[in-house]
């Protein structure tokens, strides 16, 4: 059987900590603002893991299994 193929979306997106979790970057940063208060678009910026619950889909895409 062929080797898996790793997503190149998912290779942009999700990158591995030193301990193997995953890390990714908060959504509902990209546009309208305005609306948004600072201390939430501060809070957007930070990186945060993968949930445990999505883990299994974005190590598949990533062909880490």
């Amino acid at each position: 059987m062929p080797k898996m193929k790793t997503s190149s979306a998912a290779k942009k997106r999700f990158k591995v900590t030193g301990t193997g979790q995953l890390k990714r970057q908060k959504a509902n940063r990209s546009h309208i603002l305005t609306s948004k208060s600072r201390k939430r678009k501060r809070q957007l910026r930070k990186d945060t893991l993968v949930d445990a619950s999505n883990l299994p889909l974005v190590e598949r895409a990533l062909a880490r299994r």
